[in-house]
């Protein structure tokens, strides 16, 4: 399944976020790709909320991930959001111990997503951001 969707406000590209919040599962994993300022953390946000995340989302910059308590079909679940514009290297990535949160029953969005590409799992939501012009958004998914 692909998706392109073009957004023309941050709120617009939350919505967009909240109505692919409603496709994952527990253990599902979304990759987002796009330049600086595409709307990464502005999609996160709207997946959050779709997820009923209660807590602020802001992104990780400086701690790489964080995690939010959220709801997904009623029931409790995890949300690991990482970002990894500052990872240095990707053994700094293994050391945090990726597989647990990539293999586990929570759900994972991962800005800068094309940094650790190989050790991404082959079934994962592909998410790239584009900008087409200042007030416009580009956003295309593959459910791989």
């Amino acid at each position: 399944m692909s998706i392109d969707k073009k957004t023309s406000s941050p709120e617009e590209t939350k919505e967009f976020g909240r109505s692919l919040a409603k496709r994952l599962n527990p253990g599902s994993l979304v990759a987002l790709i796009g330049p600086l300022g595409s709307g990464k953390t502005v999609l996160i946000q709207g997946i959050c909320s779709g997820l009923e995340v209660e807590k602020v989302v802001t992104s990780p910059s400086f701690v790489i991930i964080n995690e939010y308590p959220g709801k997904l079909h009623k029931s409790p679940i995890w949300i690991y959001h990482f970002d990894l514009y500052r990872l240095e290297n990707v053994e700094e990535f293994v050391k945090l111990g990726y597989e647990e949160y990539f293999y586990g029953r929570g759900i994972t969005l991962i800005e800068w997503a094309e940094k650790v590409k190989p050790f991404l799992p082959k079934k994962r939501w592909e998410v790239h951001l584009k900008i087409p012009s200042e007030n416009e958004r580009r956003i295309c998914v593959e459910e791989l």
